[in-house]
């Protein structure tokens, strides 16, 4: 992979296939090759081009702008006296070096990393730098008490509220029985990948890559299920996607299946919050308890969305109660959602109806800092 720039302290990594994307990398500091050649080698499993200098870039932007430098231990000193800047990190391979420390509080350094040891978390970090990552995104899962409750209508909604406030979305199809997203949103047609593209996925996976890939309807991506029989989605599937999805930052929302399957555990687990969808009946919230145990061993945060009408004597706080769950929120009935669907227009998509303003409410609250949802 080809160096951004060169000059005559740069050296120039491998070159970089016409088709690879390319990304911007970190500075790397150093004059041992055989240390720049492992960096060189970590940048390139995270997919990004590196600047290379033997010391600090004389143009002070050189040193200041780069979202991540890495200094060799070789030259650390070299490095004294430099502007102080976050995201720096001392990589060196003798462990027994007490000097290390030393040296990374003279330059300002984060952390020290060692290699080999700290090969795995080096690509991590140079992939994060590179995607810009912040604040992870809200990630919020919706489930149906029971069958039909409206789990799926409730996500739609959300996501299609949450894009409207200009924030990135993404709307994860979690139920392969749910008969897909991206059908609920009128967008089947669309070009993109689904879940089945990445059934085998392990490791870490580009955020920007996995957004860029996914189908784009009202302006949500959403990751659905394709139409033809495939082999089941793995735990680390689940893993890689949701964790490249939280680190692009924005608003996650996941419709989630009602089983608790290895998939499925590992999709609550990413979870900061769950809602569970509750018709307003007594059979009803008696499934609805066997759901709430398998959420409560997994997700901190569990509340009730209530869905009228309601039976004779019930009303939104008996049903939040009877489960012992926080209120969320009422979802008054809309019957005019299953004729909007028959017209193609996707449930949540006008913000005056009814779920319309119960979406944009909550998310009035939940995308405040240190807001309650």
């Amino acid at each position: 992979m080809g160096a951004t720039r060169t000059g005559t302290e740069s050296r120039r990594p491998e070159s970089r296939a016409p088709d690879e994307p390319r990304r911007t990398g970190p500075l790397i500091v150093t004059e041992d090759l055989g240390l720049l050649d492992d960096l060189l080698r970590l940048c390139a499993a995270a997919g990004v081009e590196p600047e290379v200098h033997h010391r600090v870039p004389e143009r002070r932007t050189g040193w200041t702008d780069p979202a991540l430098v890495l200094v060799g231990d070789d030259a650390a000193a070299r490095c004294r006296g430099a502007v102080r800047r976050p995201g720096t990190v001392l990589v060196g391979r003798d462990r027994d070096d007490p000097a290390i420390w030393r040296l990374a509080v003279e330059i300002g350094a984060e952390c020290v990393l060692r290699l080999p040891d700290a090969e795995g978390l080096l690509v991590d970090r140079i992939a994060d730098a590179a995607e810009g990552i912040g604040r992870s995104a809200l990630t919020v899962g919706v489930v149906g008490g029971r069958g039909g409750a409206g789990a799926s209508t409730l996500a739609c909604g959300l996501a299609l509220a949450a894009a409207r406030t200009g924030r990135r979305t993404l709307l994860v199809d979690g139920d392969p029985l749910g008969g897909g997203l991206d059908v609920l949103l009128g967008g089947e047609r669309e070009e993109g990948r689904r879940w089945p593209d990445f059934a085998a996925s392990k490791g870490r996976l580009a955020g920007g890559a996995l957004e860029e890939s996914l189908p784009s309807v009202r302006g949500v991506r959403v990751l659905s299920w394709g139409r033809e029989p495939s082999a089941p989605v793995t735990p680390e599937a689940v893993r890689s996607v949701l964790g490249a999805a939280r680190r692009r930052g924005g608003v996650v929302v996941v419709d989630l299946p009602r089983g608790t399957d290895d998939a499925a555990a590992e999709a609550l687990a990413q979870l900061d919050l769950a809602l569970l969808v509750v018709p307003g009946e007594l059979r009803a919230v008696a499934a609805a308890h066997r759901v709430v145990l398998a959420l409560g061993a997994a997700v901190r945060d569990v509340r009730a969305v209530v869905r009228g009408p309601y039976a004779a004597g019930l009303d939104e706080r008996w049903v939040a109660d009877a489960l012992r769950l926080p209120l969320a929120g009422e979802l008054p009935y809309d019957p005019g959602i299953v004729a909007d669907q028959d017209a193609g227009v996707p449930p949540g998509a006008e913000p005056r109806a009814p779920l319309g303003r119960f979406c944009t409410a909550f998310w009035e609250r939940a995308l405040v800092p240190g807001g309650a949802a």
